[in-house]
């Protein structure tokens, strides 16, 4: 059931439907133990900061939810004292970020680090005949779930990774790069739903996605097309030359052939852009080129293999560049030659990456220089990223808090903010997957159910995609649900985001929590509009009982008028000022 408290989702759409941030009077975090500087090696990116019109802790917020999911309490002030140039420069090259905690978290998911072959015998479908038991009412469903249990189903992989991924993106230090293993799912999207996909996702995101975020994008184009998880979403694991007719097996004398599913995505999505130059001619001569790339047995090995009997021999012409006959499995290994150096894939995935990290409309001239450093560094992601990040134009006012928050950005960043605690499975009181599993059922409230989005597109990322009234009334009732700690394996005090402030002054009350969610950058009209909700009787509430103190509220014994926070803290998150990044 939707929650609605008094007045407060109308109070919602009005602040939310505000026009974007801009800059208000700073106010400093708390000061916190500095970080111990050990002797380092020099950094693969240099990160040179222009000048801007921006203040200091501006740059470090903005920095802090560009390049990842939000500052935590004391974040800001850490930044500071390291310097926020060398903290880019460290996101950059994620391996030298200690991370043992968020690791540490992950040991309480198996399925992330089990091969393909090994979670099919572990999670298998159920049995054809109790299923036909079943249909026949021989058996009921209850008793065929009986005899699989949860922990034994396939849907166990998906939950886990999702799970996982609300985890990481709380916890890790590593933050760009789960910006960035994020950013690079939905470019190279497949849908876990698919089929034999609900086995490959995890390994797909492990090892074709994230090790590659930050490498070079030949390196990640070329794992991707090799994996099981994309051959068996786009079909071309079924792609064959157009004569071959199946000579064995359950589909014996079935005529097979061409599949250019996967032909046309690699170069709309994936490199080239829709508007890249390349004609339906091309579109079969690259599907020609990738058949025989297949999977052993999709539901019991697996596993990539090439198949000499199913691959077009003849010779091929892909974008003017000839592929001779009898390549083998390197004619699909020069498509992606040829694609990740073309310089309209340059162009496209600069496009691409400057929308994420700047803007809905990517600023031309940032595009064009962020497009040069990919082609004169054969694709190297880490530069062309510094590029963008360390550019005018991302430390610009009209950048700053200029874009929506994804769902799992709203998600993970508003649990990041308020010092939330993510219970691990086994921990007392904790779902099976524990409490990532809780905000990842939030995000897909939201709209953006993880490893879920059917079209090869991904999710996308402008405004337009997640603004409406009906999401944005979703978007505060979760803010509720978490500042109320209504999420199952997701701890809140939000009395810690209230400090010393007196619950009896609720302007005091506000001012603490500005400071404390939006480091003081409110503007005027938001703060003016939240204001007037604290003569709310929803938000001063009379109390006269004697009920133990909850997460974030003051025992109270005696008459007296407390303010309610975490409702005016739900209000705070709901703010444009939060909703944006």
């Amino acid at each position: 059931m939707r929650a609605r408290v008094g007045s407060l989702p109308l109070l919602a759409v009005a602040v939310l439907a505000a026009s974007a941030c801009s800059s208000a009077p700073r106010s400093r975090q708390a000061a916190v133990p500095a970080l111990q500087a050990a002797p380092e090696p020099a950094p693969a990116v240099r990160v040179m900061l222009p000048a801007t019109s921006l203040s200091e802790e501006q740059r470090i917020v903005h920095a802090l939810n560009r390049l990842g999911y939000g500052p935590r309490p004391g974040d800001v002030e850490r930044v500071r004292q390291m310097g926020l140039a060398k903290w880019m420069e460290r996101q950059l090259e994620p391996s030298r970020i200690p991370d043992e905690r968020a690791q540490a978290a992950l040991q309480a998911f198996p399925t992330l680090t089990r091969s393909v072959p090994e979670l099919v015998l572990a999670y298998p479908e159920p049995d054809p005949k109790l299923l036909a038991k079943v249909q026949s009412g021989e058996m009921t469903q209850q008793e065929m779930r009986q005899m699989a249990p949860p922990e034994r189903r396939p849907f166990r992989i998906p939950a886990e990774l999702q799970a996982a991924k609300l985890t990481r993106a709380v916890m890790s230090e590593r933050q760009l790069e789960e910006v960035m293993t994020d950013f690079w799912f939905n470019h190279f999207n497949v849908d876990a739903r698919k089929g034999a996909v609900k086995w490959m996702v995890a390994d797909y995101e492990r090892t074709a996605i994230r090790p590659h975020a930050l490498g070079k994008f030949r390196d990640l184009l070329l794992a991707t097309a090799r994996h099981p998880a994309m051959l068996f979403y786009l079909d071309n694991w079924m792609s064959t030359r157009a004569d071959l007719v199946m000579a064995a097996g359950p589909n014996k004398g079935r005529r097979m052939g061409l599949n250019e599913n996967y032909a046309r995505e690699i170069m709309e999505l994936h490199t080239l852009g829709v508007d890249g130059g390349y004609t339906q001619q091309d579109v079969i001569e690259v599907a020609r080129a990738f058949t025989g790339w297949t999977i052993e047995r999709p539901r019991e090995q697996g596993t990539f293999v090439f198949r000499p009997a199913a691959h077009d021999q003849g010779a091929k012409k892909v974008l003017g560049h000839v592929l001779p006959g009898y390549g083998g499995e390197q004619d699909g290994i020069h498509v992606i030659d040829i694609l990740a150096r073309h310089p309209a894939t340059a162009r496209f995935i600069a496009t691409k990456l400057v929308r994420r990290f700047v803007s809905d409309e990517p600023p031309p001239a940032l595009v064009e220089r962020a497009a040069r450093t990919f082609q004169d560094t054969d694709g190297d992601i880490r530069k062309v990223v510094a590029t963008i990040v360390s550019s005018p134009e991302f430390f610009s006012a009209d950048a700053y808090g200029a874009k929506i928050k994804k769902p799992i950005e709203l998600v993970a960043s508003a649990v990041r903010a308020v010092g939330g605690e993510i219970a691990l499975p086994g921990d007392p009181g904790s779902q099976q997957v524990g409490g990532g599993l809780a905000l990842a059922l939030q995000v897909a409230k939201l709209g953006e159910p993880l490893y879920q989005q059917q079209p090869p597109t991904g999710y996308p990322d402008v405004a337009e995609a997640w603004v409406n009234t009906g999401a944005l009334l979703n978007r505060l009732n979760f803010a509720l649900a978490l500042a109320q700690n209504r999420i199952p394996g997701v701890q809140v005090d939000i009395g810690r985001a209230v400090g010393a402030a007196d619950r009896e002054k609720p302007p005091q009350v506000l001012d603490a929590l500005l400071a404390s969610l939006l480091q003081g950058q409110a503007r005027p009209e938001t703060r003016a509009v939240l204001a007037a909700q604290l003569d709310n009787p929803e938000i001063i509430r009379a109390t006269s009982d004697d009920r133990k103190a909850a997460a974030g509220r003051p025992a109270a014994n005696t008459p007296t008028a407390n303010t309610d926070v975490d409702k005016l803290a739900a209000l705070v998150l709901g703010s444009p000022e939060f909703q944006r990044r």
